[in-house]
């Protein structure tokens, strides 16, 4: 019988768990730093300042992404048991459902679009209070168009000299198609995941940079359709429905994670136009969320949480992404995302397929553990609260400080850090992988690496929503 699914469905005494989380009867092979015996092993998990888990059995929630990978790689590369974690993972309908069960407690946390913890915490549409110590990834999401609107599109867009289009492809492209849907009286739509989902506000940033209003959310008057004033009209569609409704023609394109961008590509029926990279490079996407209840009631749990996430997203990016080809073998199963393998390696292994046949190199179009993915930054946090604030999700002004105590309330490095600190202490992780926690402010520079070249400072929110032409600033309303 399989050990490992036995410790998940048995009821450890206290000695079993005892031995399970002290190391005995598993052995380790890590190297304590600067030993001089070629025999000497790191300390067990628990030997540094972490105590035991308060619940060692664990149910985590996802949608079927391939961002979703550090916890697949976590439970299947056994670093949850390591930590004495025995963790059933259970794919979701969608991001409502999702976050709805995390914050009920039929789930105890969950890969999380980065704006939903923030968007709870402030109150767009759920109230309730998540936090979260990990980012679980960088880049990883495409915006899609239809064969037809692609045909139009194409005709504005440069070629270079081998006859393929320049990237990256503005927004400035499909703004004379917008205009020309218009003049004929029919709406233009475009699939996004969640109002608050990373994708809602990459989509809507790459319209506003060419032209296109994407619409105003009125919470306080009860519009939260996010279409007044809109050129474009988003709504909510899931991540795997996206190819469908986009080929039934409910939609003509989508902002959407992989692999539902490749699978418009193989299944013919649209064309990716740009990656979240080249919208906002290095971006943050996916985070791994749990109430602050929750993680009050088990801190030693939630720590042992991060270790094992933060290992699997070391695993995923270690040896110039050594690791991808069994991580999509891993991910094609249906319990998974259940996507075909090679729809999946399509952007996983470091490429990307744009139109058919146009494959380039995107060495970082999913990044889990180089650039500090896994740190969760406060300015990352702020980001996407001035996008919320720009879009009206926000309905008025808040000065700076808000930004930085809404960033602090929800984001929590100090977490973090204690799961990475005692990684170090076991020899499993070196000081260089992550960032000095001793000068570390949780502010990255500031960067003008957007399609625009706007510059975002995350210290100074205001002045950044002041630079964005479209968009609400100041005590602007709708």
């Amino acid at each position: 019988m399989n050990r490992r699914h036995v410790l998940k469905t048995t009821l450890l005494t206290p000695l079993a768990l005892a031995m399970l989380l002290t190391g005995c009867g598993r052995e380790s092979t890590t190297q304590v730093p600067g030993s001089t015996d070629n025999q000497a092993m790191a300390p067990a998990a628990g030997a540094g300042t972490v105590g035991p888990a308060e619940k060692p059995e664990l149910k985590f929630g996802f949608i079927k992404l391939t961002d979703m990978a550090p916890l697949a790689i976590a439970y299947e590369k056994r670093f949850f048991e390591d930590e004495g974690l025995f963790v059933t993972l259970e794919a979701q309908a969608n991001w409502k459902v999702l976050l709805d069960r995390v914050i009920d407690g039929q789930l105890d946390g969950a890969h999380m679009l980065a704006g939903q913890p923030l968007g709870a915490t402030v109150g767009f549409g759920t109230k309730a209070d998540v936090i979260t110590a990990f980012s679980m990834d960088l880049n990883g999401n495409g915006i899609t168009v239809s064969n037809a609107v692609w045909d139009e599109m194409k005709k504005h867009v440069p070629k270079g000299a081998d006859g393929k289009p320049l990237h990256p492809i503005k927004a400035d492209y499909l703004k004379p198609v917008v205009e020309s849907y218009r003049k004929s009286g029919k709406p233009f739509n475009m699939g996004m995941v969640f109002p608050v989902s990373t994708h809602n506000y990459e989509l809507r940033y790459w319209l506003a940079a060419g032209g296109l209003h994407p619409g105003y959310y009125a919470p306080e008057i009860g519009d939260t359709s996010g279409q007044i004033k809109a050129d474009v009209l988003l709504s909510v569609t899931p991540p795997p429905q996206m190819p469908a409704t986009m080929e039934a023609g409910t939609i003509n394109g989508y902002c959407v994670g992989e692999p539902w961008n490749q699978q418009a590509v193989f299944k013919g029926i649209g064309v990716p136009v740009i990656t979240d990279y080249e919208i906002w490079k290095n971006n943050p996407e996916k985070v791994f969320g749990v109430s602050q209840s929750w993680a009050e009631k088990n801190p030693n749990t939630h720590i042992r949480v991060v270790k094992a996430m933060i290992r699997a997203a070391k695993w995923l990016d270690e040896n110039n992404n050594a690791n991808r080809a069994e991580a999509v073998k891993i991910l094609s199963q249906p319990n998974y995302v259940g996507a075909d393998e090679n729809v999946i390696a399509n952007s996983m292994t470091g490429t990307f397929e744009y139109e058919k046949g146009d494959k380039r190199d995107v060495p970082d179009f999913n990044v889990f553990f180089r650039h500090n993915a896994t740190y969760p930054y406060y300015s990352d946090a702020i980001w996407y609260l001035t996008q919320m604030r720009r879009w009206g999700q926000i309905s008025e002004a808040k000065p700076d400080n808000w930004y930085l105590d809404m960033a602090k309330k929800v984001y929590r490095p100090d977490i973090y850090a204690l799961a990475a600190k005692e990684l170090i202490t076991e020899g499993k992780m070196a000081p260089a992988d992550f960032p000095d926690f001793a000068t570390e402010s949780g502010f990255k520079p500031a960067t003008n690496e957007f399609i625009d070249g706007i510059t975002y400072d995350g210290t100074q929110p205001n002045a950044y929503l002041e630079r964005l032409k479209i968009g609400l600033k100041g005590n602007a309303k709708p």
